[in-house]
């Protein structure tokens, strides 16, 4: 059972995004990207480069073989 608050808070976000141009959507996409990049190279203490490797191997756990993934990470 969800809350009468949480059901009003979701209600309100998607209102917000749709009252948004598709490209501030793309926008705020990008910054979000960027700021939990951010997060993570802090949290991991890595720079940048290393951090976006590790993401994309992590995203590549469990998914099907690909020799060009394996030429990409490198």
């Amino acid at each position: 059972m969800r809350s009468k608050i949480t059901e009003e808070l979701r209600l309100e976000q998607i209102e917000e995004m749709r009252r948004m141009t598709p490209s501030e959507r793309v926008s705020l996409a990008f910054d979000l990207g960027t700021r939990d990049l951010e997060f993570y190279m802090a949290f991991q203490k890595v720079d940048r480069q290393t951090a976006v490797t590790a993401i994309r191997r992590e995203h590549q756990h469990g998914r099907q073989y690909s020799r060009c993934m394996d030429e990409s990470l490198k």
